[in-house]
């Protein structure tokens, strides 16, 4: 199966050399969790975009240091790209700015949340049981790192991941798209450092200093690798062939 990258961000500079882009966190993270995959990169923020929605089998849009409500023109024609992807019934999965912006796209809201910034290791709760996730599965956590997020729910998103802080931490569009607020992309080692340098200039030095307690705790540990196991087992069952 070939999956399209759309990528709307970056690794800051400093880390990309130690850590690698945002998608080739994707890329690590499937291969670590046993999930193949073909994969093609497609910066759209240098408007790289693909010719259309079926030169791969399924699609997935990665974080992104930019707010999705400045809808600059690659949003806008990603935006077109997402409604048509599902259109054609192409399965996507979009992660934190993709999570934000496939609701955009189906008429939903995302802003500054009122609650503040997310950091660190959060713990979201299932709503139901779904045939991608095993039924034994209630809760998974993963790291954070959003102060925006879907504050109106599309009408045709199902929650499927909640939690106290995210209400709309995990979403289904139609049996075709699924999306998450946090991050199953970023190791621990990777959010340590991310934080660590955001810290009382992006991120409020409490938030972080409590985010960054989250992942320094003994026994500390991400459920990355079954959330990437959920993903592919979406994308996969979901693709037409």
């Amino acid at each position: 199966m070939k999956l399209g990258i759309l990528a709307t961000g970056i690794t800051p500079d400093e880390l990309l050399g130690t850590f690698g882009s945002y998608a080739d966190m994707f890329v690590q993270l499937f291969n670590q969790a046993d999930c193949a995959f073909e994969y093609e990169v497609f910066d759209v923020r240098e408007d790289e975009f693909p010719e259309n929605a079926g030169v791969c089998d399924g699609w997935i849009i990665t974080g992104s240091k930019f707010n999705v409500y400045q809808n600059l023109p690659w949003m806008q024609k990603l935006k077109a790209l997402i409604l048509q992807i599902h259109a054609e019934n192409k399965p996507m999965v979009g992660i934190c700015f993709g999570h934000q912006i496939i609701a955009e796209a189906f008429n939903g809201k995302v802003d500054k949340y009122d609650g503040g910034w997310g950091v660190g290791l959060q713990r979201y709760e299932l709503t139901g049981e779904f045939d991608f996730i095993p039924t034994s599965e209630s809760s998974f956590t993963i790291n954070s790192m959003h102060q925006d997020q879907v504050i109106d729910k599309p009408a045709n998103a199902q929650v499927f991941a909640t939690s106290d802080f995210c209400q709309y931490a995990g979403l289904i569009y139609d049996d075709r798209i699924l999306t998450i607020q946090a991050h199953p992309e970023f190791t621990l080692e990777f959010e340590d450092v991310l934080v660590n340098a955001r810290k009382g200039k992006v991120v409020p030095l409490d938030v972080a200093e409590q985010g960054l307690a989250t992942l320094r705790q003994p026994g500390a540990a991400t459920d990355s690798c079954e959330v990437a196991r959920w993903m592919a087992a979406f994308l996969k069952s979901r693709a037409v062939s």
